[in-house]
C-alpha cells in the first residue's frame, strides 16, 4: 500500500513539473498571446530583411511586444513585405519607423519600433512608411577594408 502512495506522489510531481514547463514555454514563445488575444497587425516594406523570419521579435524600447507574422517578397517592387503583430492597445504615432536591428556581432536580428512625434496614431492594419532594412556586417567590413564609400 505504501508503494502505491509513493507512485501516486511521484506521478503528481512529474505532472506538475511537466505542466510548469508547458506554461513557461507558452509564455516564452508568445503562444499564450496567440489567436485569442487582442493584437493589431501592421505592414512594412524593407529593402533587405536579412536575419528576420516569421516569429522574430518586435521590440519597443528593448521590450518584446510582438512578433513578425508574415514575410514575403513583393514581386512588383522586389522588396520584402513584412506584417508585424503588436498589442492592439498600443498607440503608435503614424510617423514611427520600423528598423531591423541586431543584438550584437553574434546575436540575432529583431524588428524595432522607433516611435515618432506625431499626434496622430497608426490605425490597426496601417503601414509603416519609414523603414530601415538590415545592415550586412560583411559589406560593412568590405567597405572598411577596401576604403570604398558606396
Amino acid at each position: 500500500m505504501a508503494e502505491n502512495r509513493t507512485e501516486i506522489f511521484v506521478g503528481t510531481v512529474v505532472l506538475t513539473v511537466a505542466l510548469g514547463f508547458l506554461f513557461y514555454t507558452a509564455q516564452a514563445t508568445g503562444f499564450a498571446n496567440g489567436p485569442g488575444s487582442s493584437a493589431a497587425n501592421y505592414t512594412a516594406s524593407f529593402r533587405a530583411a536579412d536575419g528576420i523570419a516569421v516569429g522574430s521579435e518586435v521590440r519597443l524600447a528593448g521590450v518584446k511586444l510582438g512578433t513578425v507574422t508574415d514575410l514575403a517578397l513583393n514581386p512588383v517592387t522586389f522588396r520584402a513585405d513584412a506584417t508585424v503583430a503588436v498589442p492592439a492597445n498600443l498607440e503608435i504615432p503614424d510617423d514611427s519607423s520600423l528598423i531591423i536591428s541586431s543584438e550584437g556581432l553574434l546575436g540575432g536580428n529583431f524588428v524595432e519600433i522607433v516611435p515618432g512625434g506625431s499626434p496622430f496614431n497608426l490605425e490597426p492594419g496601417g503601414q509603416f512608411l519609414d523603414t530601415q532594412g538590415s545592415v550586412s556586417l560583411v559589406s560593412l567590413l568590405m567597405r572598411f577594408v577596401t576604403g570604398s564609400e558606396e
